[in-house]
């Protein structure tokens, strides 16, 4: 006896087949790009047996941007083909709160890497902010340490709501209580959505501030170096600094717009919409990873050593 497809079977499986080859496209990408800076600046730490900040922070962003995209390919794939599986103790909890962790981690590591740029390149006379100049050095490590414990919190935090959400879920519905459940749900996740948004409302404020202040500090420098008619060699350093940040800008607006709208959707429960943001946010860790790539002569070095296009090349260095 010959199977029989509907339109709609057919119409689901190039979906789920299309939906899964774009994600992997985007997923390895960004994985190879981010083991590329992983892997040079690990050859560097042990040929150089030291660090400097730019490389600390650098080598941490990679290794959480690696696992956050290795993370979300496999929870999309379990969201395609096994989505039952899902609603298996614990895997749903253990894949929502590590992509949490890792996801959270990726913004505070961004906005420490700002924040770093501003502190190190821009020139201010103000008493504060020499302070933060002399000690930024030691004052990294302190920025790693917290994004990584403010991360842990937010994932171990999004374990125990989720796993309270489903179980209060499971005994509704097997009760017929399905709106109540739902009501359970939301009340649940409200702590959630707040710790969320401003966790990622306050680092990108700090993104927001870094690109203001080097802006202002690279216009008051270009007119001084236009009024005494001289050259200085900084100027380059708060141009290319400058341009890193706008970018960390731009495509932080963009995955904050994302974010903010992830949650909306997911109060209204509307999965279609939810799963083509995150088709847009599995751009952001590889792309993204490309700047500070482009910002660090050895990585540019690097990369662009192993290119086998000359075009390619010429390209990149144009557009970053």
């Amino acid at each position: 006896m010959e199977a029989c497809h509907s339109p709609e079977q057919s119409n689901v499986t190039s979906y789920a087949a299309t939906a899964v080859a774009i994600v992997t496209l985007e997923t390895f990408a960004g994985m190879w790009i981010n083991a590329f800076i992983v892997s040079v600046i690990c050859m560097v730490w042990v040929k150089r047996k030291t660090l400097n900040s730019n490389e600390k922070i650098l080598l941490v962003l990679g290794c959480s941007r690696f696992w956050f995209l290795c993370i979300s390919w496999v929870y999309s794939i379990f969201l395609i083909f096994y989505p039952n599986h899902l609603y298996v103790h614990p895997i749903f909890q253990l894949l929502d709160s590590a992509q949490s962790f890792f996801k959270c981690s990726n913004l505070w590591l961004s906005a420490s890497l700002c924040v770093f740029y501003c502190i190190k390149i821009a020139n201010f006379r103000n008493s504060f902010f020499i302070y933060l100049k002399g000690k930024i050095d030691r004052i990294v490590p302190c920025l790693l340490l917290g994004s990584v414990l403010f991360s842990l919190v937010m994932g171990i935090t999004v374990y125990n709501i989720t796993d309270k959400a489903l179980s209060q879920n499971l005994n509704f519905t097997c009760q017929g209580r399905i709106s109540k459940a739902s009501i359970r749900i939301d009340q649940h996740f409200l702590p959630y959505y707040f710790i969320i948004g401003f966790g990622h409302a306050t680092s990108f404020t700090a993104v927001i501030t870094s690109a203001i202040l080097l802006l202002f500090s690279l216009w008051r420098h270009k007119r001084n170096m236009q009024t005494n008619s001289t050259k200085d060699l900084s100027m380059d350093a708060h141009i290319k600094a400058m341009k890193s940040i706008l970018s960390f800008f731009i495509m932080y607006s963009i995955n904050f717009i994302c974010l903010i709208l992830i949650l909306i959707y997911s109060m209204r429960n509307e999965s279609d919409a939810i799963f083509l943001i995150f088709l847009i946010q599995y751009t952001f860790p590889g792309f993204h990873s490309l700047v500070p790539i482009f910002s660090n002569p050895n990585l540019e070095k690097r990369l662009l050593g192993i290119l086998p296009c000359g075009k390619c090349k010429v390209f990149l260095k144009r557009e970053l």
